[in-house]
């Protein structure tokens, strides 16, 4: 009985893969390409395009952003001028691995976000819960001082 349901199966699978081999190759003749053209000429030279009149389009322009104007986008990112609370803490990964001093990642992250907020709170002069950019240009990080040389 196995034998015969087996031999069902085989002879079924046969035929569909005739008729799939079949169809396949009926696609293939019908879209085949045409007969071969004699062949023309062969072109000389290069093509060339007449240009002369021809203008393309201007290319962008950038505005010049001052170091403030960039620092304060790089926390702005809705892009409305003014740096919310959720703004200013998304970007600050940095400086929580700068708080973990031990390197043991025990610090935890309502740690991190009250010294984040505070400083946060003391640039807020207007206690509004946003910066403006001169706000904003009150945290800018110290530059560091460049040792002299010891020649």
């Amino acid at each position: 009985m196995n034998r015969m349901v087996l031999g069902a199966f085989v002879s079924l699978l046969l035929v569909a893969v005739g008729l799939f081999w079949l169809q396949g190759r009926a696609e293939v003749e019908r879209g085949a390409p045409p007969p071969a053209a004699p062949p023309a000429a062969a072109p000389t030279g290069l093509p060339s395009a007449d240009v002369d009149g021809l203008r393309g389009p201007a290319p962008p322009e950038a505005t010049e952003l001052t170091r403030e104007q960039q620092r304060f986008f790089r926390y702005d990112r809705d892009r409305d001028q003014r740096i919310t609370r959720s703004e200013m803490l998304s970007t600050r990964t940095d400086a929580f691995r700068k708080l973990d001093k031990d390197g043991n990642n025990l610090l935890t992250f309502e740690e991190w976000a009250v010294t984040t907020a505070e400083r946060f709170d003391s640039a807020d002069a207007d206690g509004d819960r946003e910066l403006t950019p001169k706000e904003f240009a009150t945290t800018a990080p110290r530059p560091s001082r460049t040792p002299r040389c010891n020649c």
